[in-house]
């Protein structure tokens, strides 16, 4: 093919009658060249006006990169002819464009004006040979450039293998390729080099200089294939094969090596940073120093780097000298416990204390501490922090039943301090490692809820709240009340030492509370360290006052019904707790008075209130009494104990503790012709039987001072029978209780009616002290027992309960079993008292 030089002209043609002016196609990113087809879609403007003109033209465009966003574009270009188009539904083009021949800008092109530009074909024989002696020349290939091309082509075979995106199609074309100017196109044309790159291979005119100029950039980047290759390898050969997806970060970290560019320093600086930050002990310092020099020796993806950072950042994390400022103002402490909560004096009582000790301590501090201005150390609003008072924070469990608030408590305690509040729930915790945490080389190893709790609480005086801490358990992943030992003796929280975090750490100034509902399933080590507050139940006048005062305010609050006009009579609510609840807390009466609410929702719904300006709920009103209750309630769940209003032989009543509350325990007991043996009956517990037994025992030595019907006990069948034997029953505290019933029993006379009575009873007599006093009066209130019989050691305890319960009953104390059936029984069961009755009445009166 011969060439022709081309001379530009002023028309649409050159001399030579070869078209040079063409609609210029500006590409973004992407460089055309000759002998090459390429899909592309015009979604621009200027684009789709220049295939619009081409089309009707002759289907050949100036395809020109653009050198940036502003739309100037390079010299360098190619002509492309349109092989294929389609218009899409939006007015976009998708077009298959070929090349045809480079070319160059010669006139200034700007869209608004013209879409046409004039250009010049860029071909090596438009210079005369003088000019470029040794090029190539029509139909012949110097040696030179043969030489050239194949370095190039040696090369790129060399690019194909290393970047494995090279077609084999693609080979054999390059290796075909006979002359200089096809063989850089196809090459061009498929290297990942930026458009500038490529722009610059287009444009060049020598055949030769074209070839260099591709060769350099073929070796630059097969030189580059060859680097990462070698770090590839490197990466690889220190990774194990659960570790490749860190491959690509290994990689970039390897090429910031030989940048000489590294940025780890900056992360391990500013772990150091925020670690000295919070200002904790020589000791920990060391330690946080020795792991993250440790950690710059490590490779930053390895799972040992990994290990260290998390603990590092644990560390940074914790608070180590951060402390909270403490209220002390006993009358708004004193306030805000009253307004959460209804009587608990002895809790209340507890914390007013912990504040006024707070105080002094801070004003002696204040006046003789030199060192410490006044502002810092003794004003009322900016007391000194905890560790410069000394004063430590005191282990506090509340005790009671579901329900009395014990948990709600501990909220307000720390809102009565001004102190950040948090709380654990120990209930079912059976993992010595979940208070003390797991050593740090385990997968996923945590600090315990301890540590992970101060965390959050981010002071070193928070209110601790350890609940249900008397539903611990234990199995053979270790003992965690045993861990707890340390943690709530003041004496050594000052050094707790978590597994995880190997260092120790302050707990002193912290204020624990724990909360249980009973006491006899704490291992006493741990109960020794606690300072120990019932919060007793409540009695009918008391969950009246709480209903009224929090919880029917409260429910209506959230049932929508704040605005109305709602109000529950005294009656109704006491019916309420009669028959809708059997508990010593308020839970069940809150759910009750939210069923209630709920309901009256509904029936203030249906009749449109609420729902118009003419009807607002502000205006619906209802008085809740107790006829309303088994409408809005159904029918009452419970009913009064077994109690019969008249008196009966072998019929008597104790007084039983419950979790839920106290409850009446009648014991039954009738006798027969036999062989001296015992029946116990009513589920009863190992401890329950005992105390049957040394009832009966305590009777037969006693057999002389009593008028007893039966004469040979010995064989004398007993059975004795606790009603409702559903519910299990155990405890010793029914002694006395049993040896009445026997008593009435052997002798054939009635115990007189309205008696309740509890006491553990000894072998000898004696009647013991007894727990759960309030609970026990309350449910002889509730059953309308007149007179209660206790132990004598419970006369303290008896003097601190309310007066309305004091005042609801009358109560003799009791020391032994004589005194107590010379109160429960008439005079004639003692012995010499009446005449001696004959066989016959013996059998008639055990008849009646």
């Amino acid at each position: 093919m011969k060439l022709f030089k081309i001379p530009r002209s002023l028309g649409g043609k050159s001399a030579a009658g070869v078209e040079n002016e063409f609609p210029l196609l500006p590409l973004r990113e992407l460089v055309i060249f000759p002998q090459t087809m390429m899909p592309i879609f015009i979604t621009y403007k200027t684009g789709i006006n220049a295939l619009e003109e081409a089309l009707g033209r002759n289907q050949r465009v100036f395809a020109v990169c653009q050198k940036n966003s502003d739309g100037e574009v390079w010299e360098a270009g190619t002509v492309v002819r349109i092989i294929q188009h389609l218009r899409l539904p939006d007015s976009t083009f998708r077009v298959v464009l070929q090349g045809e021949y480079r070319a160059k800008l010669v006139s200034k092109w700007d869209p608004n004006e013209s879409l046409l530009v004039n250009v010049e074909p860029l071909r090596a024989d438009l210079r005369p040979a003088k000019e470029a002696p040794g090029k190539e020349s029509p139909g012949t290939v110097s040696p030179e450039i043969s030489g050239l091309m194949r370095a190039v082509q040696k090369s790129f075979v060399q690019y194909a293998e290393l970047s494995k995106k090279v077609g084999a199609e693609l080979l054999t074309a390059v290796e075909k390729a006979e002359n200089a100017e096809r063989l850089a196109n196809i090459i061009s044309n498929v290297l990942a080099v930026k458009a500038e790159k490529k722009v610059e291979l287009l444009r060049i005119v020598d055949p030769g200089v074209r070839l260099e100029a591709l060769l350099e950039t073929l070796e630059m980047e097969n030189e580059i294939f060859g680097i990462q290759k070698n770090i590839s390898g490197k990466v690889k050969s220190r990774m194990e094969k659960n570790q490749r997806e860190y491959i690509l970060n290994e990689q970039i970290r390897e090429i910031n090596k030989e940048l000489g560019k590294d940025t780890t320093e900056d992360e391990f600086s500013e772990l150091e940073r925020a670690i000295a930050a919070k200002a904790p002990g020589e000791e920990v310092l060391l330690k946080a120093q020795k792991e993250t020099a440790r950690l710059r020796k490590l490779q930053p993806f390895s799972p040992e780097a990994g290990v260290l950072r998390g603990y590092l950042e644990w560390i940074a994390d914790l608070p180590w000298s951060n402390y909270s400022a403490d209220s002390v103002s006993l009358a708004d402490a004193e306030k805000i416990l009253n307004e959460d909560h209804f009587d608990m004096r002895k809790a209340k009582e507890r914390i007013i204390e912990f504040i006024a000790v707070r105080q002094l301590s801070a004003g002696s501090f204040a006046g003789s501490s030199a060192g410490i201005s006044a502002e810092d150390a003794g004003s009322d609003e900016a007391p000194p922090p905890p560790e410069k008072t000394g004063i430590k924070g005191p282990i506090l469990c509340f005790v009671g039943p579901p329900g009395t608030g014990k948990t709600s408590l501990g909220k307000s305690v720390a809102r009565a301090l001004g102190r950040r509040f948090v709380r654990i729930s120990l209930g079912g915790v059976r993992d010595e490692a979940e208070i003390r945490g797991h050593r740090k080389t385990y997968v996923g190893a945590l600090p315990g809820k301890i540590i992970q709790s101060m965390r959050k609480a981010e002071a070193m005086n928070p209110v601790f709240l350890l609940d249900e801490i008397d539903k611990l358990s234990t199995d053979f992943r270790g003992d965690p009340a045993s861990a707890l030992l340390e943690v709530l003796d003041p004496e050594q929280n000052s050094t707790f030492t978590d597994h995880y975090m190997e260092v120790p750490y302050d707990l002193s100034k912290v204020l624990f509370i724990t909360t249980a509902n009973s006491l006899h399933t704490i291992p006493y080590p741990l109960l020794d360290r606690m300072e120990i507050i019932e919060i007793p139940g409540y009695g009918e006048n008391e969950k009246l006052a709480i209903a009224k005062n929090f919880l029917i305010p409260k429910e209506l609050k959230e049932n929508g019904l704040e605005k109305a006009n709602i109000s529950f009579k005294d009656d109704a609510v006491l019916e309420i707790i009669r028959r809708w609840t059997m508990e010593s807390g308020v839970r069940g009466l809150e759910r009750e008075i939210a069923r209630c609410s709920r309901r009256i929702a509904r029936e203030a719904v249906d009749k449109e209130y609420g729902k118009s300006k003419d009807k607002p709920i502000e205006s619906f009103k209802k008085v809740v009494k107790k006829d309303d209750l088994e409408k809005l309630l159904g029918r009452g769940k419970y009913k009064n104990d077994l109690v019969f209003k008249e008196a009966r032989i072998g019929v008597t009543y104790g007084l039983a503790w419950t979790e839920t509350g106290g409850t009446m325990l009648p014991v039954e007991t009738s006798s027969f012709e036999g062989q001296g043996e015992l029946i116990i009956t009513g589920n009863l517990g190992d401890v329950m039987k005992e105390s049957a037994r040394i009832a009966l025992s305590y009777l037969r030595s006693a057999q002389n001072r009593y008028n007893y019907l039966v004469d040979n006990i010995g064989k004398t069948d007993f059975h004795i029978h606790v009603p409702e034997g559903a519910i299990p029953k155990d405890g010793p505290s029914a002694g006395i209780t049993l040896a009445s019933s026997l008593l009435s029993t052997i002798c054939g006379i009635a115990p007189k009616p309205g008696i309740a009575m509890t006491g553990e009873l000894t072998l000898t007599g004696r009647i013991l002290p007894i727990g759960g006093l309030k609970e026990k009066l309350l449910a002889a209130i509730r059953n309308g027992m007149e007179k209660v019989l206790l132990p004598s050691d419970n006369r303290d305890d008896w003097e601190e309960l309310d007066k309305d319960v004091r005042e609801a009953l009358k109560v003799e104390f009791v020391e032994n079993a004589d005194e107590a059936f010379g109160l429960l029984f008439d005079e004639k069961i003692h012995k010499g008292n009446g005449k001696k009755k004959s066989r016959d009445k013996r059998i008639k009166i055990r008849e009646q």
